[in-house]
């Protein structure tokens, strides 16, 4: 018996070890209604389904599956074209750019109703006597409203401001169109745009234009945050009126931001008028604070919100000029998104611009680029189309007396003097007024009301000859000039263009005059090669302008 047990247990044990061995490499058959396969050793591959996981696969229908491979995404975005993004608790827009078919883009459109612009506006700018859209206003309105960034370059007086004001109030304030995330129309949020200028008084150009199409019952609705004034009442004012469109100067945006009382970080637009002097080393600090909370939500969280790109994403920004050295295309690449370039009757990329090719004034590069696609513009094109431009000569202690004898000559009624130096000013307004020639000074270290009032008289006809430094040569709307007078010669051809482009603005006629020594003929020379114009040489004869040979 002990024998025969003995014998069975061994058997035993050895059918057990032959099935464990075959088992290695049999694979066992599933059960019914399960999916999985699974392998009894670990010499099997490891699968979803060997972790004890369902592979679930969703079954799509025909009409989504067409959608999936042309790339379209099943949800439905608003119609202001804006991707909601939560990062961590905090939620933002992340704009969406519409792509610009620039071949139809309305350059020559005949009314601001074909702009894409709400009824509302369009009937605010017809009473305003504005009926038809620039070239510039056409091409940039468009572009704008498809969430673009822009550079916008156009000569003085072309209509820039608006160019970018209407897209803006098209979507912010009471006359825009169609509410834009969730809001209700008219339902007040948070500081919608900022706009930026270098001047106390370009300041407060652009707030009237804000003014003049809003109406006397939505002023409000634009604040003005420029030096000189008191900055406690503007802080009460922005606490009390609750502005969607703050418009000031660099300094006292970047004062009242770093005090914590100007909530700017859910801002939509940022404009920068007069870039290129908003560039300069005197506006470094300012601009950087600007650039960095203008349109940043606080505590946007994460790695990804100190990716430049998602920052330049949070908001819109329109930078402005008349000209367009390669310093602001470099800037416009750094603080924009794809920023493109807007010209009269021509929208382009700006990263078409080679980064090797300076963009220099006289509109000719030390080298040229073939793989280049725009070609750099001289300040030509940064001037008004109706101008004549003459130059005399004079010696220094009677140029005033010949800009005297030159605004009778041309019997003008509004003109503007340029001089290099402030000192020079208040003698040159003693010998006018002493000839019975009304006149005024205008510079920077006069207060906000006495500008302010100086200008109101020269607009009213009281002031005949204004004369000014470089101040007033950039972006003052004074469409009554109708003579600009060089007492001191332009440092450059941009400041001559910026000179000059004080008078015939939209289209109407102006006269630039150039008083200048016989040393100084070659610097005209100069700027006539530089700008390919043709400065006539000329005398004052008998009340009369006479031109004559160089």
């Amino acid at each position: 018996m002990p024998a025969l047990v003995l014998t069975r247990a061994l058997l035993l044990i050895g059918d057990s070890l032959a099935f464990r061995k075959v088992s290695q490499f049999t694979r066992i058959a599933p059960s019914q209604g399960q999916g999985n396969v699974r392998f009894l050793s670990g010499s099997g591959s490891l699968t979803l389904a060997s972790l004890g996981l369902k592979n679930e696969v969703k079954t799509v229908s025909a009409n989504e599956k067409n959608k999936l491979e042309q790339g379209i995404s099943t949800v439905e975005f608003p119609k202001s074209r804006e991707k909601k993004r939560v990062s961590g608790s905090k939620t933002g827009f992340v704009r969406e750019k519409n792509p610009v078919d620039i071949s139809t883009a309305p350059f020559s459109a005949k009314s601001f109703s074909e702009l894409g612009l709400p009824p509302l506006l369009v009937e605010s700018l017809e009473k305003e006597g504005f009926t038809i859209p620039t070239d510039v206003q056409a091409a940039a309105v468009p572009t704008v409203l498809n969430n673009h960034d822009v550079v916008i370059q156009s000569y003085t007086g072309s209509g820039k401001t608006l160019a970018y004001l209407l897209p803006i109030l098209s979507r912010v304030g009471p006359l825009r169109g169609e509410s834009l995330n969730g809001h209700e129309t008219g339902k007040k949020i948070d500081i919608e745009a900022v706009v930026v200028a270098p001047s106390r008084e370009l300041g407060m150009q652009i707030v009237r234009e804000v003014e003049k199409i809003l109406g006397p019952a939505n002023k409000k609705l634009v604040q003005q945050l420029v030096g000189g004034a008191n900055r406690s009442r503007q802080e009460e004012a922005l606490k009390k009126n609750k502005p969607a469109i703050v418009v000031g100067t660099p300094g006292r945006i970047a004062e009242i931001s770093a005090a914590g009382k100007l909530p700017t970080h859910g801002c939509r637009y940022l404009v920068l008028d007069e870039v290129d002097q908003l560039l300069a080393f005197s506006f470094r600090e300012d601009m950087k604070r600007i650039l960095d909370h203008v349109g940043r939500r606080p505590g946007a969280g994460g790695r990804e919100s100190n990716s430049p790109l998602l920052k330049r994403a949070a908001r819109q920004t329109i930078m402005v000029s008349a000209t367009v050295p390669f310093s602001v295309i470099r800037a416009a690449r750094s603080w924009g998104c794809d920023p493109l370039l807007i010209q009269a009757n021509k929208v382009v990329p700006l990263e078409s611009v080679t980064p090797s090719v300076p963009v220099n004034i006289s509109g000719t590069s030390s080298t040229t680029s073939s793989s280049s696609n725009v070609q750099v513009m001289p300040d030509v094109r940064s001037l008004p189309p109706n101008l004549q431009h003459y130059y005399t000569i004079s010696r220094i202690q009677h140029k005033v007396d010949t800009l005297r004898r030159c605004v009778h000559a041309l019997d003008a009624k509004c003109v503007i003097a340029f001089m290099n130096h402030t000192k020079q000013l208040k003698d040159a307004v003693f010998k006018l007024e002493a000839r019975g020639m009304k006149a005024a000074e205008l510079h920077g270290d006069l207060s906000k009301l006495v500008r302010s009032t100086i200008l109101k008289k020269f607009r009213n006809g009281e002031v005949r000859v204004l004369l000014t430094n470089e101040l007033s040569a950039r972006g003052l709307d004074l469409p009554e000039c109708d003579l600009v007078v060089n007492l001191g010669l332009p440092t450059d051809s941009v400041h001559y263009a910026h000179r000059a482009g004080r008078t015939g603005r939209l289209g109407r006629k102006g006269t630039v005059v150039t008083i200048c020594e016989e040393p100084e003929v070659f610097v005209v020379k100069k700027l006539q090669k530089q700008l390919s114009l043709s400065i006539q040489a000329c005398e004052f004869s008998e009340g009369n302008l006479v031109t004559v040979e160089d």
